[in-house]
Protein backbone atom coordinates (compact mmCIF):
# COMPACT_ATOMS: atom_id res chain seq x y z
CA UNK A 1 0.00 0.00 0.00
CA UNK A 2 1.35 3.74 -1.11
CA UNK A 3 2.20 5.61 2.12
CA UNK A 4 -0.60 8.64 2.34
CA UNK A 5 1.17 11.92 1.63
CA UNK A 6 0.97 12.80 5.69
CA UNK A 7 3.20 9.79 6.34
CA UNK A 8 5.52 10.72 3.27
CA UNK A 9 6.18 14.14 4.96
CA UNK A 10 7.08 12.07 8.43
CA UNK A 11 9.18 10.12 7.11
CA UNK A 12 11.14 13.08 6.07
CA UNK A 13 10.90 14.70 9.26
CA UNK A 14 11.96 11.42 11.23
CA UNK A 15 15.23 11.04 8.59
CA UNK A 16 15.95 15.17 9.13
CA UNK A 17 15.85 14.24 12.66
CA UNK A 18 18.67 11.33 12.09
CA UNK A 19 20.88 12.94 9.94
CA UNK A 20 20.73 15.93 13.04
CA UNK A 21 21.75 13.42 15.38
CA UNK A 22 24.45 11.95 13.45
CA UNK A 23 25.76 15.55 12.34
CA UNK A 24 25.74 16.33 16.37
CA UNK A 25 27.28 13.50 17.72
CA UNK A 26 29.92 13.70 15.29
CA UNK A 27 30.50 17.21 16.43
CA UNK A 28 29.86 16.21 20.06
CA UNK A 29 27.05 18.83 20.70
CA UNK A 30 23.76 17.59 21.48
CA UNK A 31 20.88 17.49 18.87
CA UNK A 32 18.18 20.11 18.83
CA UNK A 33 14.84 18.88 20.28
CA UNK A 34 11.87 18.90 17.43
CA UNK A 35 10.06 21.86 16.81
CA UNK A 36 6.32 21.73 19.08
CA UNK A 37 3.65 22.47 17.45
CA UNK A 38 1.52 24.48 19.86
CA UNK A 39 -2.12 23.28 20.97
CA UNK A 40 -5.24 23.97 18.78
CA UNK A 41 -8.15 22.86 20.33
CA UNK A 42 -10.22 25.32 17.60
CA UNK A 43 -9.00 24.42 14.40
CA UNK A 44 -10.90 21.29 13.12
CA UNK A 45 -7.91 20.27 10.77
CA UNK A 46 -5.59 20.28 14.01
CA UNK A 47 -8.24 18.14 15.62
CA UNK A 48 -8.68 15.39 12.34
CA UNK A 49 -5.03 15.16 12.58
CA UNK A 50 -4.59 14.68 16.21
CA UNK A 51 -7.40 12.12 16.53
CA UNK A 52 -6.23 9.90 13.56
CA UNK A 53 -2.63 10.05 15.31
CA UNK A 54 -4.89 8.96 18.77
CA UNK A 55 -6.66 6.55 17.05
CA UNK A 56 -4.11 4.90 14.92
CA UNK A 57 -1.18 5.38 13.34
CA UNK A 58 -0.36 8.01 10.46
CA UNK A 59 1.43 5.61 8.52
CA UNK A 60 -1.66 3.39 7.10
CA UNK A 61 1.17 0.38 6.42
CA UNK A 62 0.72 0.21 10.98
CA UNK A 63 -1.46 0.08 12.93
CA UNK A 64 -2.26 0.13 16.46
CA UNK A 65 -4.07 -2.30 19.18
CA UNK A 66 -7.14 -1.26 21.16
CA UNK A 67 -7.20 -2.31 24.83
CA UNK A 68 -10.22 -1.92 27.19
CA UNK A 69 -10.78 -4.28 30.37
CA UNK A 70 -13.67 -3.32 33.08
CA UNK A 71 -16.54 -5.04 34.92
CA UNK A 72 -20.43 -5.42 33.20
CA UNK A 73 -22.90 -4.68 35.48
CA UNK A 74 -26.76 -4.67 35.45
CA UNK A 75 -29.03 -1.82 36.62
CA UNK A 76 -32.66 -2.65 37.62
CA UNK A 77 -35.57 -0.69 39.14
CA UNK A 78 -35.06 -1.00 42.88
CA UNK A 79 -32.07 -2.52 43.95
CA UNK A 80 -28.55 -1.34 43.78
CA UNK A 81 -26.32 -2.03 40.68
CA UNK A 82 -25.09 -5.58 40.33
CA UNK A 83 -22.02 -6.39 38.61
CA UNK A 84 -22.14 -9.35 36.94
CA UNK A 85 -18.63 -10.31 35.12
CA UNK A 86 -15.83 -8.89 33.66
CA UNK A 87 -14.75 -8.11 30.28
CA UNK A 88 -12.09 -7.55 27.44
CA UNK A 89 -11.64 -5.85 24.35
CA UNK A 90 -9.76 -6.68 21.83
CA UNK A 91 -9.65 -4.56 18.91
CA UNK A 92 -7.32 -4.03 15.75
CA UNK A 93 -7.36 0.06 14.37
CA UNK A 94 -5.27 1.44 10.79
CA UNK A 95 -6.43 4.98 9.52
CA UNK A 96 -6.25 5.75 5.89
CA UNK A 97 -5.47 9.27 4.03
CA UNK A 98 -8.51 9.58 1.53
CA UNK A 99 -8.05 11.45 -1.44
CA UNK A 100 -10.12 14.31 0.82
CA UNK A 101 -7.67 14.50 3.24
CA UNK A 102 -10.07 13.03 5.82
CA UNK A 103 -9.38 9.96 7.06
CA UNK A 104 -11.16 6.20 7.14
CA UNK A 105 -10.85 4.38 10.27
CA UNK A 106 -10.96 0.39 9.76
CA UNK A 107 -11.46 -1.15 12.95
CA UNK A 108 -12.28 -5.49 13.54
CA UNK A 109 -13.30 -5.73 18.06
CA UNK A 110 -13.38 -8.73 20.21
CA UNK A 111 -15.12 -8.42 23.10
CA UNK A 112 -14.92 -11.67 25.77
CA UNK A 113 -16.26 -11.95 28.77
CA UNK A 114 -14.60 -13.29 32.50
CA UNK A 115 -15.93 -14.68 35.44
CA UNK A 116 -15.98 -12.47 38.59
CA UNK A 117 -15.58 -15.95 40.74
CA UNK A 118 -12.67 -17.56 39.07
CA UNK A 119 -11.15 -14.84 36.52
CA UNK A 120 -11.88 -17.59 33.86
CA UNK A 121 -13.00 -16.26 29.91
CA UNK A 122 -16.54 -17.42 30.03
CA UNK A 123 -18.50 -19.66 27.54
CA UNK A 124 -21.38 -20.49 29.64
CA UNK A 125 -22.76 -17.97 32.52
CA UNK A 126 -25.47 -18.77 35.23
CA UNK A 127 -27.76 -15.92 34.54
CA UNK A 128 -28.25 -14.58 38.84
CA UNK A 129 -31.35 -13.04 37.59
CA UNK A 130 -33.32 -15.74 36.04
CA UNK A 131 -31.38 -18.77 37.21
CA UNK A 132 -30.95 -20.04 33.39
CA UNK A 133 -27.67 -21.60 32.20
CA UNK A 134 -26.76 -19.64 28.91
CA UNK A 135 -24.63 -19.46 26.53
CA UNK A 136 -21.86 -16.86 26.54
CA UNK A 137 -21.77 -15.26 22.94
CA UNK A 138 -18.59 -13.27 22.33
CA UNK A 139 -18.75 -9.63 20.39
CA UNK A 140 -17.38 -10.16 16.97
CA UNK A 141 -17.81 -6.92 15.27
CA UNK A 142 -15.90 -7.24 11.53
CA UNK A 143 -15.85 -3.95 10.85
CA UNK A 144 -16.59 -0.95 12.78
CA UNK A 145 -15.41 2.35 10.54
CA UNK A 146 -16.02 5.41 10.18
CA UNK A 147 -14.49 8.44 9.00
CA UNK A 148 -12.14 11.12 11.03
CA UNK A 149 -12.76 14.64 9.37
CA UNK A 150 -12.89 18.12 9.80
CA UNK A 151 -16.45 17.80 10.37
CA UNK A 152 -18.34 15.39 12.95
CA UNK A 153 -19.56 12.24 11.23
CA UNK A 154 -23.42 11.68 11.01
CA UNK A 155 -24.80 9.64 13.36
CA UNK A 156 -24.29 5.42 12.52
CA UNK A 157 -26.77 4.48 10.43
CA UNK A 158 -26.71 0.35 11.85
CA UNK A 159 -27.62 -1.14 8.07
CA UNK A 160 -30.21 1.72 7.84
CA UNK A 161 -31.44 1.00 11.28
CA UNK A 162 -30.43 4.46 12.86
CA UNK A 163 -32.07 7.27 10.77
CA UNK A 164 -31.22 9.80 12.63
CA UNK A 165 -29.42 12.75 10.57
CA UNK A 166 -27.65 15.82 12.59
CA UNK A 167 -26.29 19.44 10.59
CA UNK A 168 -22.53 19.84 9.46
CA UNK A 169 -20.38 20.54 12.40
CA UNK A 170 -16.97 21.72 12.58
CA UNK A 171 -14.98 19.20 14.16
CA UNK A 172 -14.00 20.73 17.54
CA UNK A 173 -13.80 18.24 20.19
CA UNK A 174 -14.08 18.51 23.62
CA UNK A 175 -10.80 18.91 25.32
CA UNK A 176 -9.29 20.25 28.63
CA UNK A 177 -6.06 20.73 30.13
CA UNK A 178 -6.09 18.69 33.88
CA UNK A 179 -3.01 20.21 34.31
CA UNK A 180 0.21 21.98 33.07
CA UNK A 181 1.52 18.74 31.33
CA UNK A 182 -1.81 16.48 30.76
CA UNK A 183 -4.66 17.34 28.14
CA UNK A 184 -8.25 15.37 28.94
CA UNK A 185 -10.58 14.43 25.95
CA UNK A 186 -13.96 13.64 26.28
CA UNK A 187 -16.18 11.68 23.34
CA UNK A 188 -19.82 10.66 23.38
CA UNK A 189 -22.94 9.47 21.54
CA UNK A 190 -26.33 8.62 22.88
CA UNK A 191 -28.71 6.73 20.26
CA UNK A 192 -32.28 5.67 20.49
CA UNK A 193 -33.25 4.14 17.16
CA UNK A 194 -35.09 0.52 16.22
CA UNK A 195 -34.23 -3.01 17.45
CA UNK A 196 -32.60 -5.36 15.14
CA UNK A 197 -34.28 -7.76 17.73
CA UNK A 198 -38.03 -7.40 17.24
CA UNK A 199 -39.52 -8.90 19.93
CA UNK A 200 -42.28 -10.76 17.49
CA UNK A 201 -39.32 -12.54 16.06
CA UNK A 202 -36.47 -12.52 19.34
CA UNK A 203 -38.81 -12.47 22.52
CA UNK A 204 -35.79 -14.12 24.26
CA UNK A 205 -33.26 -11.47 23.63
CA UNK A 206 -35.02 -8.48 22.25
CA UNK A 207 -34.46 -4.91 24.26
CA UNK A 208 -38.73 -4.03 22.94
CA UNK A 209 -39.06 -2.22 19.45
CA UNK A 210 -36.31 0.76 20.32
CA UNK A 211 -32.81 0.30 21.26
CA UNK A 212 -31.20 2.94 23.54
CA UNK A 213 -27.53 2.95 23.40
CA UNK A 214 -24.52 5.66 25.23
CA UNK A 215 -20.73 5.31 24.88
CA UNK A 216 -18.77 7.54 26.76
CA UNK A 217 -15.23 7.97 26.46
CA UNK A 218 -12.54 9.81 28.42
CA UNK A 219 -9.06 9.82 27.11
CA UNK A 220 -6.12 11.48 29.36
CA UNK A 221 -2.79 12.20 27.20
CA UNK A 222 0.42 13.62 27.71
CA UNK A 223 0.77 17.59 26.24
CA UNK A 224 4.09 16.59 25.22
CA UNK A 225 3.04 13.98 23.59
CA UNK A 226 -0.08 16.06 21.09
CA UNK A 227 2.61 18.37 20.65
CA UNK A 228 5.44 16.13 18.68
CA UNK A 229 4.55 16.50 15.10
CA UNK A 230 7.46 13.58 14.75
CA UNK A 231 4.87 11.15 16.51
CA UNK A 232 3.08 8.90 14.00
CA UNK A 233 1.02 7.41 17.28
CA UNK A 234 0.14 9.84 20.05
CA UNK A 235 -0.41 7.24 22.85
CA UNK A 236 -3.01 7.48 25.58
CA UNK A 237 -5.10 5.29 28.28
CA UNK A 238 -8.83 6.69 29.71
CA UNK A 239 -12.16 4.93 30.72
CA UNK A 240 -14.74 3.80 28.56
CA UNK A 241 -18.21 3.25 29.96
CA UNK A 242 -21.26 1.67 27.45
CA UNK A 243 -25.06 1.84 28.41
CA UNK A 244 -26.62 -0.71 26.64
CA UNK A 245 -29.87 -2.70 26.67
CA UNK A 246 -29.37 -6.59 28.63
CA UNK A 247 -27.14 -8.86 26.44
CA UNK A 248 -29.05 -10.33 24.45
CA UNK A 249 -27.72 -14.12 25.32
CA UNK A 250 -28.45 -13.23 28.73
CA UNK A 251 -32.04 -14.25 27.95
CA UNK A 252 -33.86 -11.64 30.12
CA UNK A 253 -37.44 -11.93 27.80
CA UNK A 254 -37.25 -7.91 27.70
CA UNK A 255 -37.47 -7.82 31.43
CA UNK A 256 -36.88 -3.87 32.36
CA UNK A 257 -33.29 -2.76 33.22
CA UNK A 258 -29.96 -2.12 31.40
CA UNK A 259 -26.43 -3.34 31.17
CA UNK A 260 -23.70 -0.85 31.95
CA UNK A 261 -19.74 -1.61 30.99
CA UNK A 262 -17.14 0.40 32.59
CA UNK A 263 -13.63 0.05 31.94
CA UNK A 264 -9.97 1.59 31.84
CA UNK A 265 -8.56 2.13 27.99
CA UNK A 266 -5.32 2.10 26.33
CA UNK A 267 -4.05 2.02 22.55
CA UNK A 268 -0.93 -0.32 21.83
CA UNK A 269 1.72 -0.83 19.43
CA UNK A 270 2.43 -3.76 20.48
CA UNK A 271 0.46 -7.74 22.02
CA UNK A 272 2.96 -7.13 25.15
CA UNK A 273 0.43 -5.99 27.80
CA UNK A 274 -2.30 -8.47 26.91
CA UNK A 275 -3.58 -11.33 29.24
CA UNK A 276 -2.19 -14.68 27.52
CA UNK A 277 -5.61 -16.14 27.87
CA UNK A 278 -6.81 -13.26 25.42
CA UNK A 279 -4.56 -13.70 23.00
CA UNK A 280 -5.20 -17.57 23.20
CA UNK A 281 -8.93 -17.15 22.50
CA UNK A 282 -7.71 -14.77 19.46
CA UNK A 283 -5.97 -16.84 17.70
CA UNK A 284 -7.60 -19.96 18.05
CA UNK A 285 -11.39 -18.48 17.63
CA UNK A 286 -10.24 -15.23 15.01
CA UNK A 287 -6.96 -14.96 13.90
CA UNK A 288 -8.61 -12.89 11.11
CA UNK A 289 -8.32 -9.73 14.31
CA UNK A 290 -5.06 -10.00 14.51
CA UNK A 291 -4.19 -7.59 11.84
CA UNK A 292 -6.86 -4.47 11.25
CA UNK A 293 -8.05 -4.13 7.98
CA UNK A 294 -6.77 -2.71 4.57
CA UNK A 295 -10.26 -1.22 3.28
CA UNK A 296 -13.65 -1.10 3.94
CA UNK A 297 -15.16 -4.81 3.73
CA UNK A 298 -18.92 -4.04 4.97
CA UNK A 299 -21.38 -2.49 6.80
CA UNK A 300 -20.35 -1.06 9.87
CA UNK A 301 -23.05 -2.84 12.83
CA UNK A 302 -22.60 -2.55 16.66
CA UNK A 303 -22.78 -5.75 18.76
CA UNK A 304 -26.45 -6.08 18.74
CA UNK A 305 -26.75 -5.87 15.06
CA UNK A 306 -24.28 -8.26 14.69
CA UNK A 307 -25.85 -10.65 17.08
CA UNK A 308 -29.08 -10.68 15.13
CA UNK A 309 -26.74 -11.26 11.85
CA UNK A 310 -25.12 -13.66 12.76
CA UNK A 311 -27.44 -15.37 16.08
CA UNK A 312 -30.71 -17.84 15.53
CA UNK A 313 -33.73 -16.33 18.20
CA UNK A 314 -33.79 -18.97 21.26
CA UNK A 315 -36.11 -21.24 21.94
CA UNK A 316 -39.40 -20.46 24.55
CA UNK A 317 -38.29 -20.95 28.09
CA UNK A 318 -39.11 -23.86 29.42
CA UNK A 319 -42.54 -24.10 31.59
CA UNK A 320 -41.38 -24.30 35.14
CA UNK A 321 -42.34 -27.60 36.76
CA UNK A 322 -45.57 -27.67 39.29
Amino acid sequence: MPSSPTSSRRGALRLAAAATLGAAAASGQAAAPAARRPLRFDDPIWNREVSARLEANADPKRFVYGAVSGVVAGVRDNEKVRPLMRFEVFSTIRVVRMADGNYQRLCRELVFYRSLETGKLMDEWDNPYTGEHVKVVDVANDPYNYIIADHFPQPPSYGGLNKETRPPRPYLRNWSMLDEQTVGLESDIHLYYPSAMQPDKWPRESPGKMTRVSEMFRYIIRRSDLEDPTLDHIPYHGVWNRVTPWLPWMLMDQAPGHIIYTGTMAARETLDLYPKDVLARVRERYPKYLVAPEAVEGPSLSSLERYAHDQTPAAPRAASKP
